[in-house]
C-alpha cells in the first residue's frame, strides 16, 4: 500500500505535461496523506490540466456514509474489481511526486523509509480518479523494495504518460508491460509517522 508522499514545486514538475492549472499552488508538502486535497493532471478536450483532487474515492456502491475511502488500487484486479473496472478504461490520472513513503515491520515497530529515483527525477504515479478524487495504482514490489514493503506504488515514465491518459489504449495492459525507473531509499525518521509533521527533515536519512 502507498499512503504518503512528498510532492514539490508541482506547478514546476508538471509544466511540460499540462496546458492549464487549476488553481494550484506551487507549494511543498513533505506528507501529502489521504483525504488531502493534492494535484493530479487530467486530460481534457482542450488538453491536460493540473488540479486539486481529494485522496481517496469512495465507490458508487458505498452506502454506509462511514465507508473508508480506497486510496489504492491493484494493479493485478483492477480490470475486475467493480470499483476500479470502469475507471481504468474511463478516468485516468497522474499524480507527480518526488518519492513515496513505506513502513518495514520489525518486531512489533514500524521503520519508515523514503523512496525516490535514483536519478533524482519527478515521480510520476498512475492513477484513476472518480469526480474529485482519485486513488493510486500499486503494483507487487520490485526485489529491492520488496524487502521494506511487498507493494509500491506504479510509476510512469514521463514519456509514457501521453499514452496512459488515452483512453483508446488498455491501461491495465499498458501498465502491466511497461518500464519502470530505478528506485533507491533510505532510512528516515519517525516523525513521519504524523501527518502533522511536513518539513523537508521528513526525507533526510538517519
Amino acid at each position: 500500500m502507498c499512503g504518503r508522499y512528498v510532492i514539490t514545486k508541482p506547478i514546476l514538475k508538471s509544466d511540460k505535461l499540462v496546458k492549464s492549472f487549476t488553481q494550484v499552488q506551487d507549494k511543498d508538502n513533505y506528507n501529502a496523506h489521504p483525504m488531502q486535497n493534492l494535484p493530479v493532471v487530467r486530460k481534457y478536450a482542450n488538453g491536460n490540466a493540473l488540479e486539486y483532487l481529494n485522496w481517496g474515492i469512495v465507490p458508487f456502491w458505498a452506502k454506509n456514509r462511514d465507508f473508508k475511502p480506497l486510496i489504492n488500487a491493484r494493479l493485478e484486479t483492477i480490470d475486475t474489481k467493480p470499483s476500479f473496472s470502469k475507471l481504468i478504461k474511463s478516468k485516468r490520472c497522474v499524480v507527480i511526486a518526488d518519492g513515496f513513503y513505506e513502513w518495514k515491520r520489525d518486531d512489533k515497530i514500524k521503520i519508515p523509509f523514503y523512496f525516490y529515483r535514483i536519478d533524482k527525477k519527478t515521480i510520476f504515479l498512475a492513477g484513476i480518479y472518480e469526480k474529485n478524487s482519485f486513488c493510486l495504482i500499486t503494483e507487487q514490489a520490485d526485489p529491492e523494495i520488496e524487502k521494506i514493503h511487498i507493494r509500491q506504488p506504479v510509476i510512469l515514465f514521463e514519456k509514457d504518460i501521453k499514452d496512459y491518459l488515452n483512453l483508446s489504449i488498455k491501461g491495465h495492459d499498458l501498465l502491466q508491460k511497461r518500464n519502470k525507473p530505478l528506485l533507491t531509499f533510505h532510512k528516515i525518521s519517525n516523525q513521519v509517522n504524523s501527518p502533522k509533521n511536513n518539513n523537508e527533515f521528513l526525507i533526510k536519512e538517519i
